[in-house]
């Protein structure tokens, strides 16, 4: 359904960012009307390569114009809780990559700001709308999985030589990837009704190397934990790693179940296996072609969940854009924003999935204590 207006959006970051700016250009209910980035040289190239007329190398500038109604902010973590902040009380919707924030009061004061100015707040979580994690909720929801059982994620990533605020941050600051899809499974955002984490439990294992340490204080080359789940028999277990391990990256999510069990694949290139309970044991586990779900798209915006072959960003070239999630999110954001839909996930899930994170590695600095997760 078309609205009378278009929502007016702005990109805030334009490295990864800038792969979102042809797909709302393309999107027939949002305009993209200005970006934002420190570097004015790389600003004005990003400007003319896509005709955008206006562009800003000051955020606060860009909060002021009132042609612009939401801002989508790809700017560096440390960056997010306050450049959230400050779009809400400027009256803006926010879209924001994650993670939320990196501590508990910024991620507490932009859930009650969202609340109290009323603006659209959604984490652009890549994962939950990935052609997999789809295929694997289409599963659940008609039944073919059966009672899920026990869930799992891992995001496994080498970031040497990254930003200079990536060296020795905490893996499980950087979570959402491998925690949101097994919250979501069991979610229903249209009915208002999402699974929320309420305890977890991780543990440290291994140590990066000590030049690292420093910045955050954290050694841990790897964390993992598991985490329970509100109202429900189910637990969650989550696994993450950033420096000194050797892992080709991956972004996965298994779920057991009582009939069929989905596992994604191992390694790039492969396809993901359904195992399917009472069957010979040479017969039990199949791979299966995980099918497009573009056709929930509008039409003009269908194509980003497709190969993107002249684009530059590891996420293009590992899999479309985060396995085709992209054009999905910018449509769950635009129909949010003018209100045909709640946002998924909102602000207070987005803050849940989050915390799920940061609780963990503060479970793991106090030796593997359970550690409860804020709840709001």
């Amino acid at each position: 359904m078309s609205s009378p207006r278009k929502l007016r959006v702005a990109i805030i970051g334009l490295g990864f960012g800038a792969e979102f700016i042809p797909i709302y250009q393309a999107h027939p209910d949002a305009e993209l009307v200005a970006i934002c980035r420190r570097n004015k040289a790389e600003l004005d190239r990003c400007a003319q390569q896509f005709g955008i007329a206006k562009a800003y190398t000051d955020y606060d500038a860009l909060l002021n114009d009132p042609d612009i109604d939401a801002v989508h902010i790809n700017s560096p973590i440390p960056d997010h809780g306050p450049q959230t902040l400050k779009a809400l009380k400027a009256g803006k919707h926010v879209a924001c990559t994650v993670p939320m924030a990196t501590s508990k009061a910024e991620i507490e004061e932009i859930v009650k700001l969202q609340r109290t100015v009323g603006k659209t707040y959604m984490m652009m979580e890549t994962v939950v709308y990935s052609r997999e994690y789809l295929f694997a909720k289409d599963l659940y929801d008609r039944g073919v999985l059966g009672r899920i059982q026990f869930l799992r994620g891992s995001h496994q990533q080498d970031m040497d030589g990254w930003p200079n605020y990536w060296p020795g941050l905490p893996p499980m600051w950087y979570a959402t990837h491998c925690v949101s899809p097994c919250l979501a499974v069991l979610s229903d955002p249209a009915k208002g009704k999402n699974a929320v984490a309420e305890s977890v439990v991780c543990h440290g294992s291994g140590r990066i190397r000590e030049e690292l340490i420093p910045k955050y204080g954290s050694p841990f080359a790897i964390e993992s934990a598991t985490f329970k789940i509100a109202g429900s028999d189910v637990v969650a277990e989550v696994t993450r790693s950033l420096f000194d391990t050797a892992r080709q990256y991956r972004e996965s999510f298994d779920v057991t179940a009582s009939n069929v069990s989905f596992e994604w694949q191992q390694v790039e290139g492969e396809d993901p296996v359904l195992h399917t309970r009472g069957l010979p044991e040479s017969q039990i586990p199949r791979r299966v072609k995980v099918p497009d779900f573009a056709s929930r798209l509008p039409e003009p915006i269908r194509k980003f969940t497709g190969a993107i072959h002249d684009a530059t960003h590891l996420s293009f070239l590992q899999g479309a854009g985060h396995g085709g999630s992209h054009p999905h999110l910018v449509h769950q954001f635009v129909m949010a924003a003018q209100g045909h839909q709640p946002a998924f996930p909102d602000a207070p899930t987005s803050a849940n999935w989050t915390l799920v994170g940061i609780c963990a590695h503060e479970s793991a600095m106090k030796g593997g204590e359970r550690v409860a997760i804020p709840q709001y």
